[in-house]
């Protein structure tokens, strides 16, 4: 997504000089035989697993077959757009997607989230009056949207559930805030306890005000990371858990028109690697628990030669061995490998990931399948991850309508 010198206007925005850009960002059995059942080309993708294990194989003949469930982001609102949020699901040996249901009612579910107890889905809805939804999931393949609640803010474009399970967390791009929202015993959602404006510092060069691209809880679960990628700052903020507030205890400067997108912690909990949408870097970043301070490093290449990027997201392996990167400008994947206990990268090679606009990036849980939700050519592609972390396609592009995030459950 690219800052806008406008007021957030809806899923299309664009930057000066920049081409437009599309906007804002128990539960098993029964939903898998349920979900094979309906709306093919409604369906999104399935999200492929990455880490130092073989790449996938053809299971033999007559082995049991696993599948897990897919849930699938989209834009309602933009022409050829899904209907909702998509149900698939995925073959964990052979990355192969089958199509599902769809859970209509859902406007611009552009970005998805599960509770930690695996019965609720969560999603933004991505407009001007943002908003966030909840979805209970049932065993048996049944789903039941549980109410939306306002986040105070425009363009929500990202959100997170706390690890307490208790608080759900929401990024507004469009006007640059945050917002909390306390979850209830079901996992419907109660009304608003805050929401925080990043008034300073100010916006970097041409990016019109801050705008809000991610939150997300520190491993250690006692700070919460606002990425901001209109004033160049990562927040990070107390969580109350009584109150539902965010008290800001550090902030971190990257460099001046750099837009950081989006990052993510390596599993030890000391690092993180942020992807800098707009002078096509990713930052590797020290991590303080005890302050909540992130300190960022220089920015590294993504491999991708000269011209504009735009790294979308960054993801790392369970076991902490491999980062990868999106690049939505060359349509590739960067792999890097981890160093120093996760203090450095090296790079290693990029592929291509055979769609047009990779929006996001999620491994398999056991990290042995990496997908791409690819937004302008509406398709997810899927990789297996051999031993040294390469990636190989796996199957032809599944079809899902500007397909903006892929959720792979456990």
């Amino acid at each position: 997504m690219k800052p806008s010198p406008h007021p957030y206007s809806g899923p299309e925005r664009s930057a000066p000089g920049l081409p437009a850009l599309p906007g804002r960002r128990g539960f098993l059995g029964g939903l898998l035989a349920t979900a094979a059942v309906a709306a093919a080309g409604s369906a999104l993708a399935t999200p492929a697993r990455a880490s130092a294990r073989p790449a996938p194989a053809p299971a033999p003949p007559n082995a049991p077959r696993a599948t897990r469930p897919l849930i699938l982001g989209t834009y309602t609102s933009e022409a050829g757009g899904g209907a909702g949020i998509g149900i698939a699901a995925y073959d964990t040996a052979t990355g192969a997607i089958t199509p599902g249901s769809v859970i209509t009612g859902v406007d611009n579910p552009s970005y998805l989230a599960l509770h930690p107890s695996g019965s609720t889905v969560y999603a933004v809805a991505e407009q001007d009056a943002g908003a966030v939804t909840a979805v209970r999931l049932a065993p048996d393949g049944t789903y039941e949207v549980l109410g939306s609640r306002p986040t105070g803010g425009s363009g929500t474009t990202h959100l997170s559930v706390h690890p307490s399970g208790r608080w759900l967390l929401s990024a507004n791009y469009g006007s640059g805030s945050v917002a909390v929202h306390p979850v209830a015993e079901d996992g419907s959602l109660g009304e608003r306890t805050d929401l925080v404006t990043h008034s300073s510092p100010p916006p970097g060069p041409g990016q019109g005000g801050p705008h809000a691209h991610q939150i997300v809880t520190a491993p250690d679960g006692g700070h919460v990371l606002a990425v901001d990628l209109g004033t160049d700052t990562v927040y990070t903020y107390a969580l109350d858990e009584s109150a539902g507030t965010l008290t800001e205890v550090s902030r971190a400067a990257l460099a001046p028109g750099s837009g950081p997108r989006h990052l993510v912690f390596h599993p030890g909990g000391r690092f993180a690697y942020l992807a800098c949408e707009l002078d096509n870097t990713l930052v590797v970043c020290a991590y303080d628990p005890a302050t909540g301070a992130l300190t960022p490093g220089p920015g590294q290449s993504t491999g991708t030669g000269s011209g504009s990027s735009y790294p979308s997201q960054p993801v790392v392996t369970g076991d902490g061995a491999y980062v990868y990167l999106a690049n939505r400008g060359p349509n590739s994947l960067t792999r890097y490998a981890v160093e120093d206990g996760g203090a450095a990268l090296r790079l290693l090679d990029t592929v291509p990931v055979g769609g047009d606009w990779p929006r996001q990036l999620a491994l398999s849980p056991d990290s042995s399948l990496l997908f791409a939700a690819n937004q302008r050519s509406s398709t997810v592609t899927v990789f297996g991850v051999g031993p040294d972390g390469s990636l190989t396609a796996v199957g032809d592009p599944f079809p899902a309508p500007v397909a903006v995030c892929v959720l792979p459950l456990p």
